[in-house]
């Protein structure tokens, strides 16, 4: 039974001494909790705004005015003799009300809609190119027909009549991607300019510092204006989508470039450095293979924490309408219409696209946090 135990635990000993850096990474990264579960969140984050088509009940081009700023749709579980049934709703209808000569929007009780999974509704194509119609959920009448005359609006509807749920999942696959790409373009310049300025150094040096001392000094605000007014009017969402990544990337990269700069600097006396380029190593190969990887666990924290920023750039970019601007839909499409006070205050439900912003910003700040303990040799 000892000897069992001493080759079990002689046989973890050398797994733990002979893993690599990112196995030691990973290992630590599995005991942090907070770090797990927002990486957990956020796969399903995105795993929605992959599949919005079918998580969504609505398209994009799906509205009724008669469900314009109403709130979200009540799912009865109890039938009317209070025993338990099937979730239904009820379609809305328009009352005139005779105290007040006002219209009001009120439900009709006289039929029930049915919700039902795997429904038929609008087509779209999967993944861009598979034709498909079905979504998760929808609502069918009493003889099991598919109705798109009544609507279940889980978060409620905005000014036009829109799912706000379905546009939230759709608006994810901009809010979501942006950040992204724009994060990892902005990675690629802060280490290539970061680079040549602290390897090469000299003239070179002085160039990119200052260009990065004037990209630093401007306020982000007003850079954004001049750089979304040089984009023009009336261009196509992907055109827009890539100009806005193109502008995220480009005032993303300056801190980034600075620490490596620094890094560089430390490095590039070094022994190991000295010996490569006695051996005839080229520049290129020393960077590559011999300088980033001695800080690579910084640079991936870094990526992770630089994600959150720019979702805020694109969200504030879109809400000040210096971005994507409706029919498009993103997030920060989506708050735009929470500008007005009064807005906000009759219908409150058109805030939930702000919990989303904060989710995920606090699910990619608690991700590096966890991947900066776990690049830590010293923890």
């Amino acid at each position: 039974m000892r000897m069992a135990l001493f080759q079990k635990k002689t046989a973890a000993d050398e797994s733990y001494y002979l893993a690599s850096q990112w196995q030691l990474m990973w290992r630590k990264l599995k005991k942090h909790k907070l770090a797990r579960f927002s990486l957990a969140l956020l796969i399903v984050l995105y795993i929605g705004a992959l599949f919005a088509d079918f998580f969504a009940p609505y398209g994009l081009e799906e509205f009724s005015s008669l469900y314009k700023n109403t709130a979200p749709t009540q799912v009865y579980w109890r039938d009317e003799n209070g025993d338990w049934s099937r979730p239904y709703v009820y379609k809305l209808k328009k009352v005139n009300d005779k105290k007040t000569w006002t219209v009001v929007i009120t439900e009709d009780t006289s039929e029930k809609y049915y919700v039902d999974f795997f429904v038929e509704g609008v087509e779209y194509k999967l993944f861009g190119f598979i034709p498909c119609n079905t979504h998760l959920y929808g609502l069918v009448n009493e003889q099991g027909e598919v109705d798109r005359s009544a609507r279940i609006n889980i978060f409620g509807a905005d000014s036009t009549g829109a799912c706000i749920f379905s546009r939230i999942l759709f608006g994810g696959r901009v809010s979501l991607t942006i950040p992204f790409v724009s994060a990892a373009i902005s990675f690629v310049l802060g280490i290539l300019l970061g680079g040549i300025s602290g390897y090469f150094g000299g003239v070179v040096d002085n160039v990119i510092q200052r260009m990065i001392e004037v990209l630093s000094a401007i306020p982000s605000i007003p850079l954004w204006m001049a750089l979304s007014a040089a984009i023009p009017p009336g261009i196509s969402v992907s055109a827009m989508y890539l100009y806005i990544t193109i502008i995220l990337s480009f005032i993303g990269w300056t801190g980034l470039a600075r620490v490596v700069r620094g890094k560089f600097i430390a490095l590039r006396k070094e022994d190991f450095v000295m010996a490569a380029r006695l051996a005839g190593v080229s520049d290129f190969k020393i960077i590559v293979k011999h300088l980033v990887p001695g800080f690579l666990s910084y640079l991936i924290v870094n990526l992770t924490l630089g994600i959150p920023g720019s979702i805020l750039g694109e969200t504030s970019m879109s809400y000040l309408g210096l971005g994507m601007k409706a029919p498009a839909t993103s997030w920060g499409v989506l708050l735009k219409e929470t500008e007005d006070l009064v807005s906000v205050a009759q219908c409150p439900w058109k805030m939930i696209p702000l919990i989303f912003v904060v989710i995920t910003v606090l699910a990619f700040n608690f991700l590096g946090d966890g991947l900066r303990d776990a690049a830590d040799p010293y923890k």
